[in-house]
């Protein structure tokens, strides 16, 4: 290692000691534009090893304020993104991960900054009987990370991610198909379950899906559809309780 690399890491260590100290002691250190970047990221990371995380993104953020474009900046706004993810402050997460990408978009931290505005969005999707903004916002996030970085760290953690948001979307346009088939309304229903088998691909969903189709085809009169989607199902299903189900259904002529 050179020797002025090693230096430089030797003083910034004893600058993060000697923050870590007045920390401990209660005594708070005024941040200005005569504070060094070095000074100001010893502050934050002191925050984040006293679990303050909130102050820690705020520190790191003053960085960026006072000495933005330089190499510490670049360094800043993404641990304030960490920072505030951290302390589940979603919405400060995502406005400083989504700067690192507009100041930043080919930076070293690129994929990092994708994956935490996907997470802001993830970590808020709720069950299928509710709105799903978030999880078709963090699917979209997420499709970013594994289709831009498909090396990175982040693709590997991001692809079970996406895997559970479009299931979560499925799973919300079969609440809503089930909903109109129950109410009689079987041209809509019709449309939410061939939404599910088209366009999400094999979800848990799908052969489900493929069942009320015929029994959506059945209740509308359309017998010959709903023998297609029956042999659909059994096709690609053979040993599955909706394949016996739809078949059930097509012996009784319902």
């Amino acid at each position: 290692m050179d020797y002025r690399v090693w230096i430089k890491r030797a003083g910034m260590l004893a600058l993060v000691v000697t923050v870590s100290a007045c920390a401990r002691e209660g005594r708070q250190v005024s941040v200005d534009d005569t504070t060094s970047p070095q000074e100001i990221l010893a502050l934050a990371e002191a925050e984040v090893q006293r679990n303050k995380l909130d102050r820690a993104g705020d520190l790191f953020l003053e960085v960026e304020r006072l000495y933005p474009y330089t190499v510490e900046a670049e360094y800043a706004i993404i641990q304030a993104a960490k920072s505030y993810q951290g302390g589940k402050k979603r919405l400060e997460s995502r406005a400083a991960a989504q700067r690192y990408v507009d100041f930043f978009p080919a930076g070293q931290y690129a994929a990092l900054a994708h994956y935490l505005i996907a997470l802001s969005y993830y970590d808020q999707i709720v069950d299928v009987q509710r709105d799903q903004e978030n999880t078709f916002k963090a699917l979209q996030a997420l499709r970013i990370v594994v289709e831009r970085f498909p090396n990175s760290e982040y693709a590997a953690l991001a692809a079970p991610k996406f895997t559970t948001a479009l299931n979560q979307l499925a799973g919300k346009e079969m609440d809503v198909g089930r909903y109109y088939l129950k109410k009689g309304q079987f041209a809509a229903a019709i449309g939410r379950f061939d939404v599910v088998v088209r366009e999400y691909g094999d979800t848990p969903h799908r052969p489900e899906a493929y069942l009320r189709l015929v029994e959506a085809y059945l209740s509308f009169g359309l017998n010959g559809q709903a023998a297609q989607a029956a042999g659909l199902l059994a096709a690609q299903y053979p040993d599955n309780q909706w394949t016996r189900a739809a078949s059930s259904l097509l012996g009784s002529g319902r």
